[in-house]
C-alpha cells in the first residue's frame, strides 16, 4: 500500500498545477527573436540609370540646327522645354537618349533627337526639326508623332497627324509603319458642323 501510494503521490506532481514535464517542454520552445536586422543581400540593388544635359548635348551637337539652338532658352528660371527619355532603341549596352525640344508657350516640338553611346560619347544617329514634332520610345521601337496642317490651320488645330514607327538595323533607323490620322473639324474650334432637318415623316 505504501508503494501504491507513493506511485499517487508522484502522479500527482507531475499533472497537478500544469507545473510538470508539460510546461518543461512548452518553456524549451525557442522566443521569437524582435529588433533583429533582416540579412542584407549579397548583390547590390543596381545603380539609376546614367542621365546626361541634354541642353548641353544639343547645344554641342553640330546636327542641331541653329533655329533650334537659338530657341533653346529657359522658360522660366532654368527650366528648359526639353524632355527626355531614356531606353534601348539600337541594341547598344548604354541606353539611348531621346529628346524633344518644345516651344515654352503652348509646349510645341520644333525637334526630336536620338543619341546613341559610341566609344564613350552619345552620337546623334536620328533627327526631326519640323514642326510639331514628338518622338517617344514604345517597346524597342522610335514612335515619331508629326502633325499635319493644311493651308489656313492654326498652330492649335492641325488637319491631322502621322505616326511613324522606326527600327534600328545597319546602323541606322529605318521606317517600319506610318499611321495617318485625320481629325475632325467639327470640334475643337474647327468648322461648325450643321445639323440636318429631319424630314415631315422622320420627325
Amino acid at each position: 500500500m505504501a508503494g501504491l501510494a507513493a506511485f499517487c503521490v508522484l502522479a500527482t506532481g507531475c499533472s497537478a498545477g500544469g507545473t510538470g514535464t508539460r510546461d518543461e517542454g512548452a518553456a524549451m520552445t525557442t522566443p521569437v527573436e524582435r529588433g533583429i536586422p533582416a540579412p542584407q543581400s549579397a548583390s547590390p540593388e543596381p545603380s539609376p540609370a546614367r542621365t546626361v544635359d541634354a541642353v548641353a548635348l544639343l547645344r554641342r551637337d553640330p546636327k542641331v540646327s541653329r533655329r533650334i539652338k537659338a530657341d533653346l532658352k529657359p522658360c522660366a528660371e532654368d527650366a528648359y522645354p526639353v524632355d527626355t527619355s531614356y531606353g534601348n532603341l539600337t541594341d547598344g549596352t548604354v541606353p539611348d537618349v531621346v529628346i524633344n525640344v518644345m516651344t515654352c508657350g503652348d509646349a510645341v516640338g520644333i525637334g526630336t533627337y536620338v543619341y546613341r553611346s559610341q566609344n564613350h560619347r552619345y552620337v546623334n544617329v536620328f533627327a526631326n526639326e519640323q514642326p510639331a514634332v514628338y518622338s517617344t520610345i514604345d517597346r524597342g521601337a522610335l514612335v515619331v508623332t508629326q502633325q499635319v496642317y493644311a493651308q489656313g490651320d492654326p498652330m492649335s488645330y492641325p488637319s491631322g497627324e502621322d505616326v511613324v514607327t522606326y527600327s534600328w538595323g545597319n546602323a541606322k533607323f529605318s521606317e517600319r509603319y506610318r499611321v495617318r490620322n485625320s481629325y475632325s473639324r467639327a470640334v475643337g474650334g474647327g468648322v461648325t458642323a450643321t445639323p440636318v432637318p429631319l424630314a415631315p415623316d422622320q420627325g
